[in-house]
């Protein structure tokens, strides 16, 4: 298997999703938060760097739909490292977005590690970690160097679900006690983002991440079910969120009040106009012991 087979692409196709896996895609790109039983709502794309392509299709608050980013639109989403400079700069200065160099993740995921080297397999493997602001999960899983989109190896890899895979796959050789943990270690590994893109990109990665240990560990492809489970576990925990307010991104809302004051004389109404601002969408979670999704922010002071 040459390095190319293990890693797939870099850059990942959404169009290779859409003809090699027709579910997976829709499934990475469900906002569990405002979907419900009736209705699956999509991830919007929250920023504006898109309009050029359709003013109303790619606004902000628009919802990210599968042909948007297929087919002739498949290069419009790509790895920051990918992007124009002057692309870079503007997404900085706009929403401070800025990518950790590989050396600094592995760094401080390491100090982290360090208090779990004497945990079992199955401890090491539900202990929860999240990462805040994601943007593309590097310190999820590191698929490629942040400074430069070029690929890394399984072995050289950093993020905290590489390591769970990595020591998955070197203590268990029974496929589907495999499984099983791979499952577990995903359910336990959670990350939030602001932007559409960045968002979608780290559900990619972390599904691309699963297919790569699986097909080291395995030498075969996993079948769609394997791909489809992980993904729907990924869309519960990687998800949409304005950090600072623990709701969806753009959902709070301003109204305007009129206040209409009757006067018991002859005087004209006094009218006061005020603007008020709604509170936005409380962003929920999946507490998978519970089976349940529950509030982010429970219990938050």
């Amino acid at each position: 298997m040459t390095e190319q087979d293990e890693t797939w692409s870099e850059d990942i196709s959404e169009t290779l999703i859409r003809e090699r896996m027709p579910e997976i895609l829709d499934i990475l790109l469900i906002d569990r938060t405002k979907s419900t039983a009736r209705k699956i709502q999509n991830i919007i794309w929250a920023n504006d760097n898109y309009m050029q392509f359709g003013v109303k299709a790619y606004a902000p608050e628009a919802s990210i739909k599968p042909e948007l980013v297929t087919g002739v639109m498949d290069s419009i989403i790509m790895p920051r490292a990918l992007k124009p400079s002057e692309l870079q700069k503007e997404r900085t200065k706009a929403k401070a977005e800025v990518f950790t160099p590989t050396w600094i993740v592995k760094k401080q995921n390491d100090t982290v590690d360090e208090n779990y080297v004497s945990d079992d397999l199955e401890t090491y493997t539900n202990r929860t970690w999240l990462e805040i602001t994601c943007g593309e999960a590097p310190y999820m899983v590191s698929r490629y160097d942040m400074d430069t989109g070029d690929g890394i190896p399984l072995s050289d890899r950093v993020g905290f679900v590489d390591r769970k895979l990595r020591r998955i796959s070197a203590e268990v050789n029974d496929q589907a006690t495999w499984q099983t943990l791979v499952e577990a270690a995903y359910k336990a590994s959670y990350g939030f983002e602001w932007s559409g893109d960045s968002l979608l990109l780290a559900r990619e990665n972390l599904l691309y991440t699963y297919r790569d240990y699986f097909m080291a560990k395995w030498r075969v492809e996993p079948d769609t079910e394997q791909l489809k489970t992980i993904a729907e576990i990924i869309s519960f925990n990687v998800f949409q969120m304005d950090g600072l307010k623990f709701v969806v991104p753009l959902s709070e809302t301003r109204v305007k009040v009129v206040q209409q004051e009757i006067s018991l004389f002859d005087d004209p109404a006094d009218v006061q106009e005020e603007w008020i601002t709604k509170p936005g969408k409380r962003v929920k979670v999946m507490n998978w012991a519970k089976n349940k999704m529950e509030f982010f922010d429970k219990g938050v002071a």
